[in-house]
């Protein structure tokens, strides 16, 4: 089967051979978070073989539960992948990682099964950002179950949001979490953000994998394992990429590439790609005596799409490639929930140390709304927040001022909580102005308000219960009074006493 595929752009970056010194731009780790998740709190260390700096999740996260692979599982790992951070209780578990606003990073979310709870059984969940979904995590067999996540991303706000949803599928886990700065004219596209596809050292030999130090920004480049018709090429001369600050490919993967064995053919790779309908840049990067320019172009493919690279008609040498990457374009479209209304109630969350489920986005999917909250999407171009219910939560202390920062807050329900001191003018202006639903009751050391309880006292309607018969007794009574009375009047008899007699009650009864 056939289909067109939508849009790939190549991005060809040449950098000069030559013999100078490779120089970086960064020094060491500047930028870097490196997160390992399940990591006992307060704990980091360096690892081994990277150098890399990591510290515990905990700071990040306050859900899940920390627990560690079978040691029988480790070998083939670096330190980072020896522990998760499980979530068994929940739809939604968020980390909230500080960012800068307008600066490119890579993330990545790593994810080792490492059969940590003995049960040989792998999962299947989705990974969002913020209220977007990434992509969906699955592994194909419980003894090969590891996987990688990336995206190239530019944060509208000071943090991010990375979320495990558990579909239904299984327990969703994390392994690492990290975040890489990038060049912000680096990876460039018309719109969205991009997910990882491929990346690929294509002369580098098989099984073999290089990242950071090797590569200051982190990527991780696998070796292109089907090189039957190719030839690998290499030199021992440093490959100077100060000349391409953006991309800055590392040395030891521009000092190698491939050629086809045959001069007259075509350099080609073929590759599978997760979204027939998606749009894809492709970065190819070539190391010549001479710089290539930039080039861009398009084209059409099936469900495999290949890569073909042919020598020009002048040229004396077949074609050659160092290093290419694919990335998939991913449109996140789910707008976050108004920032005022994300302080706010981030303030109530942090001042009542409230779980719950409040994590992430709090409007934002609506299928993961906050627990007590309710939104507007309509009449906003970001979700606001309109109800809110901390009724029944124990909260104690005076009622926090910024409550009345909720601009559009319609219902706030504080009943049955320990609240002190008095209710704050904000709240009572707008509740008198009738823009405010304000719900007090059950706090007896609330101050300024009148008591729920005593309202019911006033209003209370006591019924007074009488048997039926007494009630015909009474009528029956009344009426054979009214009857004597006009009887004796007719016969003369003006007394105000009406004596009845033991015989009049028995013909009353």
């Amino acid at each position: 089967m056939s289909w067109t595929f939508k849009h790939i752009l190549f991005l060809l970056a040449g950098f000069a051979l030559n013999l100078m010194l490779l120089v970086h731009s960064q020094d060491g780790q500047s930028g870097f978070i490196s997160i390992d998740c399940g990591l006992q709190t307060d704990s980091g260390y360096s690892e081994k073989r990277t150098g890399i700096n990591y510290i515990s999740d905990a700071t990040f996260i306050d859900t899940g539960e920390s627990k560690f692979t079978l040691p029988s599982q480790r070998d083939d790992y670096q330190q980072p992948y020896w522990s998760v951070r499980s979530f068994p209780e929940g739809a939604r578990n968020c980390y909230k990682i500080n960012v800068t606003r307008g600066n490119k990073y890579l993330i990545r979310a790593s994810f080792v099964y490492g059969n940590y709870d003995g049960q040989d059984k792998i999962p299947e969940f989705e990974l969002h950002l913020g209220p977007n979904l990434w992509d969906t995590v699955r592994f194909e067999n419980a003894s090969d179950a590891d996987t990688d996540k990336e995206l190239i991303y530019v944060p509208l706000r000071n943090y991010i949001h990375v979320c495990l949803v558990n579909t239904g599928s299984g327990v969703p886990f994390i392994s690492a979490l990290e975040l890489r700065p990038l060049p912000n004219a680096s990876y460039e596209t018309k719109t969205g953000s991009l997910a990882f596809v491929s990346r690929y050292d294509t002369g580098q030999s098989p099984n073999t994998l290089t990242r950071y130090p090797v590569d200051i920004l982190d990527r991780f480049w696998g070796a292109y394992n089907d090189l039957n018709d190719w030839t690998q090429l290499n030199t021992s001369s440093t490959i100077d990429s100060e000349s391409d600050q953006l991309y800055q490919l590392p040395s030891v993967v521009m000092s190698t590439a491939s050629t086809p064995k045959n001069p007259s053919d075509s350099l080609s790779i073929i590759l599978s790609l997760p979204d027939k309908d998606a749009e894809y840049y492709s970065y190819l990067h070539f190391a010549e005596v001479e710089s290539l320019q930039l080039n861009q172009s398009r084209f059409t493919g099936g469900d495999d799409v290949t890569f073909s690279i042919t020598r020009a008609e002048n040229s004396t040498l077949p074609p050659i490639l160092n290093a290419i990457e694919i990335y998939m374009v991913k449109q996140f479209v789910e707008a976050e929930t108004n920032q005022e209304d994300v302080d706010a109630i981030a303030s109530i969350k942090s001042t009542y140390n409230i779980k719950r489920n409040w994590q992430g986005d709090p409007c934002a999917p609506q299928d993961y709304v906050w627990q007590g909250v309710k939104c507007n999407y309509q009449e906003f171009e970001l979700p606001r927040i309109i109800s809110l219910d901390l009724s029944n939560n124990n909260l104690t202390g005076p009622i926090p001022e910024f409550l009345s920062k909720f601009q559009h807050l319609t219902v706030l329900n504080l009943e049955k909580n320990k609240f002190t001191g008095s209710v704050p003018v904000g709240l009572i202006e707008r509740k008198n102005n009738g823009l405010l639903s304000l719900s007090l009751c059950e706090n007896p050391n609330l101050s300024g308000h009148d008591s729920c309880k005593l309202k019911k006292q006033q209003n209370l309607v006591i019924p007074v219960v009488v048997p039926i018969a007494g009630i015909l007794f009474l009528v029956v009574a009344a009426i054979w009074w009214w009857w004597s009375l006009k009887s004796k009047r007719q016969h003369g008899k003006t007394s105000n006493i009406l004596e009845i007699t033991d015989e009049d009650l028995r013909e009353m009864s």
